[in-house]
């Protein structure tokens, strides 16, 4: 467990595009889902170096299975817009960043978003904190939100620190955004989906059970004004993204190329 008392860590996974490029390669920052990790994220982050981006990946704190996870890091879900604007302030550090993009899998997706103006709604959150909103299981951390409870009793401190969610976590750095089986989206505030400028490019599962399309996707893809998108497939499901031995083999390399392609067309 880290100790609270020291920062919290932001672990990056960097890729050099495979072609050289004579000005800076255009960024794209890629956040992992629920209990992932960007060391597993090979199958987004591939055909982008391939196209000739530059990518980093990283490890949200808490809610990745190389450190182990924490309640804050599947609830306190504000903290993962705030770790890529960290990991770009720090990469800039050493070089010019050229323009730059986010893309997300699922908890990950939501990321992305909220580097574009997507905020989370505290009174939905409270709701689901104090129980009145059932939260469904979560099977990588069973538990997480009685686990929350006991860091973090519920009283006037825990609702300002909900405040934090409905803070701007927009980064102007983000140009262009593509979401993968987007979470959050009955969580997120149509006002704020509304406030998105930049391109954003959404795909989804069609047998999606973890993050359904009518729950999950259909609120970025209705308000985003910006935002377009396609089913990338009617039998896909949500672990056919990460699974070991997926149903269908070829959505992650079907998807991953149109991410690509996305970037691409906005990015330059």
């Amino acid at each position: 467990m880290r100790d609270p008392t020291r920062p919290r860590p932001v672990r990056l996974y960097l890729w050099e595009p495979s072609r050289s490029q004579a000005a800076p390669a255009p960024l794209v920052v890629v956040s992992h889902g629920t209990g992932g990790s960007g060391s597993n994220m090979e199958w987004l982050v591939r055909p982008l170096c391939e196209a000739g981006f530059r990518v980093v990946a990283l490890d949200h704190h808490g809610n990745n299975y190389v450190d182990g996870y924490e309640p804050e890091g599947f609830l306190h879900v504000w903290e993962r817009p705030r770790d890529v604007s960290f990991a770009l302030e720090a990469l800039a550090r050493e070089q010019s960043l050229g323009p730059v993009g986010a893309a997300g899998f699922s908890l990950g997706a939501y990321t992305a978003a909220a580097l574009a103006g997507a905020r989370v709604d505290p009174q939905i959150l409270w709701a689901v904190l104090t129980g009145t909103v059932p939260l469904p299981e979560i099977p990588e951390y069973p538990g997480a939100l009685d686990a929350l409870r006991t860091k973090h009793p519920l009283d006037a401190s825990s609702r300002r620190l909900l405040d934090a969610a409905a803070t701007d976590l927009s980064d102007p750095r983000v140009r262009a955004v593509f979401q993968v089986a987007p979470g959050l989206g009955g969580l997120v505030t149509p006002q704020s989906l509304a406030t998105v400028r930049v391109p954003v490019g959404i795909r989804w599962g069609g047998a999606d059970t973890v993050n359904p399309y009518e729950t999950d996707t259909k609120p970025y893809l209705e308000h985003i004004p910006t935002a377009s998108g396609g089913s990338a497939g009617p039998d896909v499901r949500h672990d056919d993204f990460f699974a070991p031995e997926p149903a269908d083999p070829t959505v992650r390399v079907r998807v991953g190329r149109e991410a690509a392609v996305f970037f691409e067309q906005h990015l330059g």
